[in-house]
């Protein structure tokens, strides 16, 4: 018998709860195989299995909570197969009564676990006036500070400024993820004194916030501890005044209100606003969205719009760049990728168009449109939503004027749309006229934007650019 564990699932995703068992016990399966489908906090994942043969035992069911490592299910893998696929154990055992001279074949070694997806450091989650969770109430919950503290000596029960966080006892280095690690330096803790619970005692985030809390139990809540945590307050009783229902945050959706909690802490925002008279643009996008749709795409104004920033962030550098805190640095991104926010049943999630500054507005459309579907048919992997430059949050479909929203960390910049309106506009004259009020589309925009990074005048230089390419489309070819 081979057991299939959970493989690694991506970056900071210890565990998923299970939506979907795609096998039955009995079921002859192959190496790559989706096997369970898991909804982590950054995605819907399939899970293809690392074991082939027949399956024996399921030991999971819709509605569990699994962690990486745990077993899945259990397989008789075959003895020998030549080219790979499964085969069942009876035909196995046939071909051994046929030979016995022939002395039995080695149990084959368990496979090694593949992971399911690789991952960068995610958006986890999403960019918007609402675009990941806190525990329970009653939980005490670090929460990240504008200014990540000096590292905290448990053992001295006080910070240790300009020193390096002493080694870990067997000199080796703490087996964590460069996120993981993140969130240790921003909350004070030394990551070499975390003990981790995965697997090979590989430490998760919620490691380190469990000894942000022993360290707290220890030293009381003044001082480094009150740097260090911001207690919960307790709700009231809601059942007082009426009913109430209550129903567990989703995994996407806990991921939404850590990510931009520590977004909104972290980041100093500033948002402005501007309008765009759309125009003559939609006048271009009516005229060739049939053909766009022959090619398997939608021309929106949010799929002309990637392309309008992926031009702009070349002319203003700063808007695609992030900040490293701990070195000082501020990193010049020299690709171009931009994160679209899709609106689905079980919250926000960014897919990421990569190398938009290379692609036409027809390879963008068709990429938007496919991206958004696989976004709502939680088909969308960890990859491909990791490695965004700046966002796009578009509103206009349901409605609104002007909304702030938030940066999609580690990025600085993201751009909010609202619905156009048919406004008179003022035209002066050419001639001799006096002039004329016209009616045109104006369409609302919010940039908000890290003021770490960007100066105010830079990001109304950067706005302007990107309405003047709104009004005037044939600029995008004008300059390429």
């Amino acid at each position: 018998m081979t057991e299939f564990k959970v493989p690694e699932l991506g970056e900071n995703v210890a565990s998923g709860d299970v939506t979907r068992v795609l096998v039955n016990v009995g079921d002859t399966i192959n190496k790559e195989q989706p096997v369970l489908e898991l909804e982590t906090d950054k995605a819907t994942i399939e899970v293809p299995s690392s074991v082939a043969g027949v399956v024996k035992e399921i030991k999971v069911k819709k509605g569990d909570k699994v962690t990486v490592g745990a077993v899945v299910l259990t397989v008789d893998a075959p003895s020998s197969n030549g080219g790979g696929a499964a085969v069942p154990q009876e035909t196995a055992s046939a071909k051994t009564e046929e030979a016995p001279a022939q002395p039995p074949a080695e149990p084959p070694a368990p496979d090694e676990v593949k992971p399911a997806a690789e991952s960068k450091p995610a958006p986890e989650a999403a960019p918007s006036s609402a675009p990941s969770s806190a525990g329970s109430s009653s939980r005490v919950v670090p929460m990240p500070l504008r200014q990540a503290p000096e590292p905290f000596d448990s053992a001295q029960g006080k910070a240790t400024v300009g020193q390096p966080p002493p080694p870990r006892p067997d000199g080796r280095p703490a087996p964590a993820s460069p996120g993981v690690r993140r969130l240790a330096r921003e909350i004070g803790v030394n990551i070499n004194e975390v003990e981790g619970t995965g697997p090979g005692g590989r430490i998760s985030q919620e490691d380190v916030k469990e000894h942000a809390r022993r360290i707290l139990s220890s030293v009381g809540a003044a001082g480094a501890g009150a740097a260090l945590v911001r207690p919960a307050r307790q709700l009231p009783d809601f059942q007082k005044w009426g009913a109430v229902e209550r129903q567990p945050w989703s995994n996407i959706r806990r991921a939404t209100s850590e990510h931009l909690s520590h977004a909104w802490t972290t980041i100093p925002h500033v948002t402005q606003f501007d309008k765009a008279d759309v125009t003559s643009l939609e006048e271009l996008r009516q005229r060739h969205k049939e053909r766009v749709a022959e090619a398997g795409g939608q021309l929106t104004i949010t799929a002309m719009l990637v392309k309008i920033l992926a031009t702009a962030v070349g002319k203003f550098p700063q808007f695609n760049a992030s900040i490293d805190t701990e070195r000082g640095e501020i990193i010049y991104k020299k690709y171009v990728n931009i994160g679209v926010a899709v609106d689905t049943d079980r919250g926000l999630l960014v897919p990421v168009i990569r190398d938009a500054d290379r692609k036409n507005i027809n390879q963008i459309a068709i990429e938007v449109k496919q991206t958004a579907e696989k976004a709502r048919d939680r088909k969308l992997s960890l990859d491909e939503m990791s490695g965004g430059g700046i966002s796009i949050s578009n509103l206009g479909g349901i409605g609104g004027t002007y909304f702030t929203p938030i940066v999609n960390w580690p990025e600085v910049a993201i751009l909010g749309v609202s619905r156009g309106t048919t406004e008179p506009v003022w035209k002066p004259s050419t001639g001799a006229g006096q002039g004329e009020f016209l009616p045109r589309q104006m369409l609302p925009l919010s940039l908000s934007y890290d003021h770490r990074v960007i100066d105010g005048a830079d990001a109304m230089r950067f706005l302007r650019w990107v309405v003047d390419a709104i009004e005037q489309p044939f600029l995008l070819s004008l300059i390429g």
